[in-house]
């Protein structure tokens, strides 16, 4: 199999009826290190909308059990990628998602800016980052994919292309984002997780080097103080350098999920989907619904 084999098969299949599919070959095959990276970003950037970020910082799940949710999501998410909507792993995925998001007052709009930076941040990241860019039939499989999770969801008026999931995250941030010292207390334990998993003494330079690929109205939200352009230029010139060395190798032939990532670190000994999230107690941390609501309904 050569470099671009797999592109040229992407490019034959209808990227509206077989959009789970591409996505999975995306994700799985052509950019598994870096959709990593950009869904990691993509979460941590929604904790500079306030009611998002305080929200997280009641429910302590990304203060105290940091590691526990990181694994969680990206098991969760990854479920349905790898196992699609229609199977029994992908349904039991889902509804635990909803019974999480149902026991908590969280906005539709919020829901929405959530499931767009989905769409939006891996794309930009691996038009910037990747060994090559996303063509358009897996832009539009990758909003076609979300659009059908943000259904299952219950998620009201979710764009329909990639440009209007864009639009609606740019305006969303530019109306939205802003300094909170509970989403900070959360932005400081997840790079404080990320650079857990490498060795201490290279702790701030890694903190450096993920405060470096950040946008500058997220490191206003936040309050960080900006890295130097030398370091920013170093650092995604480094980034790009890593792309373009992957180019170079042969393509992957085996699939690599995100429940085979190394970060993953909470289930040595194996998970359930059925087990994975949070119960979130009525009344306790932000949780302000009923026992029966908190329960949710099944995935359709």
């Amino acid at each position: 199999m050569r470099r671009f084999d797999r592109l040229v098969r992407i490019r034959r299949m209808d990227p509206y009826r077989e959009a789970t599919d591409i996505y999975r070959l995306s994700v799985a095959y052509e950019f598994p290190w870096d959709f990593t990276r950009a869904l990691e970003l993509a979460l941590y950037r929604t904790y500079a909308v306030p009611s998002i970020g305080r929200l997280l910082a009641r429910t302590a799940e990304l203060t105290e059990r940091t590691q526990k949710r990181y694994d969680d999501t990206s098991l969760l998410l990854d479920a349905v990628v790898e196992h699609g909507f229609g199977s029994d792993r992908g349904k039991t995925a889902i509804r635990r998602i909803n019974q999480m998001h149902r026991a908590y007052d969280i906005s539709d709009d919020d829901m929405r800016y959530v499931l767009c930076t989905f769409v939006v941040m891996p794309k930009r990241w691996i038009d910037a980052y990747g060994w090559r860019r996303m063509s358009r039939h897996e832009i539009v499989a990758s909003a076609v994919h979300y659009g059908t999770l943000g259904r299952h969801m219950g998620i009201k008026d979710i764009p329909e292309t990639y440009e209007e999931f864009e639009t609606c995250l740019d305006d969303y941030e530019a109306a939205h984002f802003a300094w909170d010292p509970d989403a900070r207390r959360v932005s400081d334990a997840t790079l404080d997780l990320m650079a857990s998993w490498y060795p201490r003494p290279l702790a701030p330079l890694l903190r450096t080097t993920t405060l470096a690929l950040l946008d500058d109205p997220l490191l206003h939200a936040f309050r960080y103080t900006p890295p130097s352009p030398a370091t920013r230029a170093w650092v995604r010139r480094a980034v790009r350098l890593r792309g373009r060395a992957v180019r170079l190798t042969a393509p992957r032939r085996a699939p690599h999920f995100a429940r085979q990532n190394w970060e993953i670190k909470g289930y040595p000994y194996g998970y359930r989907l059925a087990d994975l999230g949070t119960r979130p107690v009525p009344g306790l941390r932000g949780c302000p619904v009923r026992q029966a609501e908190a329960t949710g309904t099944e995935a359709g």
